[in-house]
Parts: C-alpha cells; structure tokens; sequence
C-alpha cells in the first residue's frame, strides 16, 4: 500500500473516533472502537469498520445510529481534512472480535478433551 493512503487511512480513522467520541451527542451508539479504516484510492469511499462493547442489540442499533449521523461525521471530518475531496462514509460491523472469540473456545474445548484422553 502507497504511504500517503495509509496516511490518509490512519488520519481519517483518528479523526472520526474523535468526533464520534467528543462531538456525536448519541447516546444509542455506546461504547465504539473503530478498527480499521480503508480509503479508496481515488477517496470517494472510506470503510470503516467498528466494533460495540456489548450484546447483539447494541450491534444494531450502534449500526443505526452511525448511519444516521453519517451525513454529520463527514461534514465534521470535512471541516478536519487538508484534501480536496472527503470521502463518503461506509461503516461495517467488524465481528473478527466475536470470530476469535469463538475459535478460541474451540481450541480450549479440544485442549480439554485431548487431556481427558491422554489421562
């Protein structure tokens, strides 16, 4: 990947957890971590992909309120920005969290029975 869209990526990230954490007034999105950012080359889209602190119910309606507050957090990331064109904002739910979460109690569950058949 180019150093400036990795830059981009990285500034874009930083800037929309500041204005999601200090600026947003919602209080239905809750505890957020973005994960990861992609820009596209040409900057017309930013995924971003985020994670909640919670149950499934929190997932969605963090999801909802994010998509209804995307029209304000890019206006507030265009007034942040140094380039020409902001990004449209795509945000996904990143559920690598809940899938490690899983795989790990897999290996815990085999790493019993393995020493319940060894002994």
């Amino acid at each position: 990947m180019k150093v400036k869209q990795e830059r981009i990526n990285q500034i874009v990230l930083k800037e929309v957890s500041d204005i999601i954490q200090f600026t947003l007034k919602d209080p239905t999105i809750g505890f957020i971590t973005i994960t990861d950012v992609q820009v596209t080359n040409d900057y017309s889209y930013a995924t971003i992909y985020v994670s909640f602190l919670g149950k499934q119910e929190r997932n969605e309606a963090g999801m909802k309120a994010l998509n209804r507050a995307k029209g304000f957090i890019r206006s507030e990331l265009a007034k942040r920005l140094t380039i020409r064109k902001v990004p449209d904002l795509i945000f996904k739910l990143d559920d690598t969290l809940n899938k490690s979460r899983k795989i790990d109690a897999i290996l815990q569950e085999i790493h019993k029975n393995d020493e319940k058949v060894s002994k």
